[in-house]
């Protein structure tokens, strides 16, 4: 049994987490970081489901601006190396015990099962963290969307996106040192503000769906733990404004 406010959560870690600031490639130290913390996360007993980006392994925007490539390719290309960083996560969970699927909007059944919606919920119900990999499996869509869709369409009750700053704030923290922090926001006034919390389909996605988001540093130790058992003092939490989705785990 879960001993946090959510039952079932989405986790969306960026391609870049996978590696050091301004670097490519995975890093073993940074994947064991990220597994550790994935894992502690699932011991609460939440349901857990992680949606990789690939921007570690290729960009697919990048592609397209450097070398002309077609727009639905580059995206492919990035879709596949969200594939390698998926696989990577697997393994590093399988190597701490966790009971761990790979799924994949692309079929690619020598590494990965297929994202069908009922076998996802079966392993979620088994307690298996799940890791989504290849995005939609469409192109012109980003892996922030990835997470709201299948957050969405596996009933997950929060939305964590992990970040390199602790929140969303009012203007760019990097280039405004007075840019303050809000602990919460209303999807409406996140997506009036262009705030930058996910890209706008996404935010769509999770205001139609009144799917809560929070918003938080992935590299602060135990704070994907943390924000499961409700603690969001350190993030913003976005939601559709009716209530706070964590009003009733206070008391």
């Amino acid at each position: 049994m879960s001993n946090t406010p959510f039952k079932r959560a989405i986790l969306k870690i960026s391609g870049e987490t996978f590696c050091p600031p301004g670097s490519r490639g995975i890093d073993p130290t940074e994947l064991s970081f990220i597994a550790n913390q994935v894992k502690r996360a699932a011991d609460t007993g939440c349901q857990v489901a992680v949606v990789v980006g690939g921007g570690n392994i290729v960009r697919g925007s990048h592609l397209v601006t450097e070398t002309g490539f077609d727009q639905s390719t580059a995206d492919y290309m990035g879709m596949l190396g969200t594939v390698v960083n998926g696989l990577a996560l697997r393994e590093a969970l399988l190597g701490l015990g966790c009971d761990v699927r790979l799924m994949s909007a692309l079929e690619i059944p020598a590494v990965a099962e297929p994202f069908i919606r009922a076998r996802a919920l079966r392993h979620m119900e088994k307690g298996r963290v799940l890791v989504l990999a290849a995005g939609t499996g469409n192109p012109f869509f980003t892996t922030d969307t990835c997470a709201a869709l299948r957050g969405a369409e596996i009933g997950a009750t929060v939305l964590l996106k992990a970040t390199k700053v602790d929140g969303v704030y009012d203007s760019d923290p990097m280039n405004n040192p007075t840019a303050s922090r809000y602990d919460q926001i209303t999807f409406q006034d996140a997506i009036d503000q262009q705030l930058g919390v996910m890209d706008l389909t996404a935010l769509t996605m999770c205001m139609e769906n009144d799917l809560p988001i929070v918003v938080f540093n992935f590299r602060e130790e135990d704070a994907i733990h943390r924000v499961i058992l409700g603690d969001t003092t350190r993030g913003t939490l976005v939601h559709s404004g009716h209530k706070s989705p964590l009003s009733a785990s206070h008391h």
